[in-house]
């Protein structure tokens, strides 16, 4: 809530700022108000207008400086009521041990039907141009 409010008094404070100085008259208009020239083109007169938009621009200066100054603070401190969508995903996953490789679950068969047997290992010779060595010799039994 406070950093809602915080915020949109800096956005004001920082419109405010360009305004008054872009209504602020530069070094080189003061050389035609000593002729007379710069009395006629301000609303508080001659000397009236340096002087409240530069207070003004000051004040909100100030304004912007402290108002930064909160909002960092404010950024700095980690509230425990605030989570992000991640945080929340990560405490809610499955814990699980830090060395475990992750099996995947067998397949189960729909109620009713039978079990599939285990396969029989194939009989026929291998089609491959390598013939299969031969197998050991029975050993003849003890006298």
């Amino acid at each position: 809530m406070w950093r809602i409010i915080l915020t949109v008094v800096q956005v004001f404070s920082a419109f405010a700022i360009v305004g008054l100085v872009l209504l602020q008259r530069g070094k080189g208009a003061e050389a035609g108000a000593g002729f007379g020239a710069g009395a006629s083109g301000t609303v508080f007169g001659a000397r009236g207008a340096t002087t409240a938009l530069s207070r003004a621009t000051a004040i909100f200066a100030a304004v912007f400086m402290l108002n930064s100054l909160l909002l960092t603070y404010m950024g700095t401190r980690a509230p425990e009521a605030q989570k992000t969508i991640l945080d929340e995903a990560r405490e809610n996953a499955p814990k699980a041990p830090a060395g475990a490789a992750k099996v995947p679950a067998p397949a189960t068969a729909p109620a009713g039907t039978p079990a599939p047997s285990p396969a029989s290992a194939p009989t026929s010779a291998p089609t491959s141009g390598t013939t299969p060595a031969p197998s050991p010799a029975p050993a003849p039994p003890p006298k």
